[in-house]
Parts: C-alpha cells; structure tokens; sequence
C-alpha cells in the first residue's frame, strides 16, 4: 500500500510540474474565424504573432493626461513577423475594445490622432513601422478609454490586399490602475 501511495504522490507531482512551463499558448482561429485568448498567450495571425505582455491604467502618460471622465490604458504587446518578407504595420490594427451599451465601445492608439503618428516617448509603438522578417518588436499601445472599466480586449482583424477580410483574434484581459 506505500509504495502505491508514493508511486501515486510521484504522479501527481509530475503532472502538476508539467504545468508549470514557460512556453507560451499559441492560439489559432477557430473554425468559425475567430480566435480568443488572454494576456500571455500568442495569437498566431495570417502575418504574424503577437502577444498582450501587460496593461494597466492610469491617468497621465509620458505628459498627456486622460480627458475628463477618460483614463489611459497602457498596453504592452510584442509584434513578431512570422513570414520572410518585411510587412508593414499601422496603428489601426490593433483595436481596444472595453464593456458598453455603445456600438462605439472601441477605440485605436493614441498615435491615430497624432499628425505624425509618432507616440509620446520611444517605448511606444509607432503609427506606422516596418517588421522585417522574422524580426520582432516590442513596444507600448496606449489607449484613451471611459473611466471605471477594466475588462478589455485588443483585437486584430486580418485585411488582405484584395479588399477582403480574414481571421479575428481577440485577447481579453483585466487592467488595474497603477
């Protein structure tokens, strides 16, 4: 009877090990075209792979300060190109969506109103930047979002160059303010 308790403690401690790994969960598209993951987890698009490092909120960033009612949510997300070709990317390809009665419950980066689309210091993403192949990049995406919220999602909808659409990814996460 001990050597069958320990053989099984044994298992169970192998098992729970395995779970304990630092390799991230990729996520693909469903059969339905939509992929949902959370913050860790690497959504794997038709052009590359990114993830949702971390997010918080806050009310002032790098000098610019939350409209009234608004705070900044401060996101950092890791772009890898995963083809051999270099591809260019906009800050309108990730989206900030957040829980609301509206049809306008979402919103881009701050540097969508920029006029140069530059961000506020270089730990941001810019408006737009080129990723080589397989060349990855991290950076900060700061959104302008509705005080009181913390349940969000940053979304990427796959476009291809003959005007027709591909794959949603979504990765939903929590923010609390810093």
């Amino acid at each position: 009877m001990k050597k069958i308790i320990s053989l099984l403690l044994a298992t169970v401690t192998a098992i729970s090990l395995v779970g304990c790994g630092s390799t991230p969960t990729i996520v693909r598209p469903d059969s339905d075209g939509f992929a949902e993951g959370k913050m860790g987890d690497t959504m794997r698009t038709y052009f590359f792979d990114y993830t949702v490092n971390s997010a918080y909120l806050c009310d002032e960033y790098a000098g610019y300060t939350a409209a009234e009612g608004n705070e900044l949510l401060v996101a950092d997300v890791t772009v890898k190109n995963t083809g051999s070709s270099e591809i260019e990317m906009y800050d309108t390809d990730f989206q900030i969506q957040w829980n609301g009665d509206a049809d306008d419950a979402f919103d881009f980066s701050l540097t969508f109103y920029t006029e140069d689309g530059e961000g506020l210091n270089d730990k941001m993403l810019p408006g737009i930047y080129t990723l080589a192949g397989k060349e990855s990049r991290t950076g900060l995406l700061v959104f302008e979002v509705p005080a009181g919220n913390t349940d969000f999602s940053i979304s990427y909808m796959e476009y291809f160059d003959d005007d027709t659409t591909g794959d949603t990814f979504f990765v939903y996460f929590d923010a609390d303010k810093k």
